[in-house]
């Protein structure tokens, strides 16, 4: 991942910018939580899914997903999105758990080979397949360096480095949301609006 942009809470932090009035763009955008919930901190995917509907609302033209793994059964979402993001746990990335990582689908090495897992099916591995059947999309991948992929048996819950820094995934997907045009307002009532260095 040597193409990304680690972020840190200073380039993502939020500010009190509106009164959650925002006119949301006409862009469709779809943002897909990638992860086992019972793995640990494989689990940060949908553990960010969850932050945000319990704290915010988006406007009508951003779908959410709680997907578990990609696969090609979602082909027809490149068909049918302007914009696709996905959020899912870093594993060896070297630097410290809790880190967010902002990258293009091209710079995560696609899932290929003979010992290539359906399970690992990368969004690059889902823009090639799309583009043969005419789909186009953009794409952004928001990740998380965590702590523990695999547990030694099924575990819900996040290891306490990576639990401590999950808002600061979740709002770093809502910051991108917000360049992209979407409407966001936070369920406590309270103003919302990133403040964000440019990347």
């Amino acid at each position: 991942m040597s193409d990304s942009d680690r972020l840190s809470e200073k380039s993502e932090a939020f500010v009190s910018a509106d009164n959650g009035t925002r006119q949301a763009s006409s862009e469709r955008i779809c943002v897909l939580f990638v992860g086992n919930r019972l793995m640990m901190d494989d689990g940060v995917g949908p553990a960010a899914y969850d932050y945000i509907l319990q704290n915010f609302e988006l406007s009508d033209n951003v779908d959410m997903f709680d997907v578990g793994c990609m696969s090609m059964d979602m082909l027809d979402y490149v068909r049918r999105y302007d914009f696709m993001m996905t959020v899912d746990a870093v594993g060896e990335s070297g630097e410290a758990p809790g880190t967010v990582f902002r990258y293009k689908p091209v710079d995560v090495a696609r899932n290929d080979g003979p010992t290539a897992s359906i399970h690992d099916l990368k969004l690059a591995n889902l823009f090639d397949a799309a583009s043969l059947m005419g789909y186009t999309c953009e794409g952004l991948c928001y990740g998380m360096q965590v702590e523990i992929l695999e547990p030694a048996e099924y575990t819900i819950g996040l290891t306490p480095a990576v639990e401590e820094k999950l808002p600061f995934l979740a709002e770093s997907v809502l910051a991108e949301l917000w360049r992209r045009g979407a409407a966001i307002s936070r369920k406590d009532g309270k103003p919302f609006g990133p403040a964000f260095s440019d990347f």
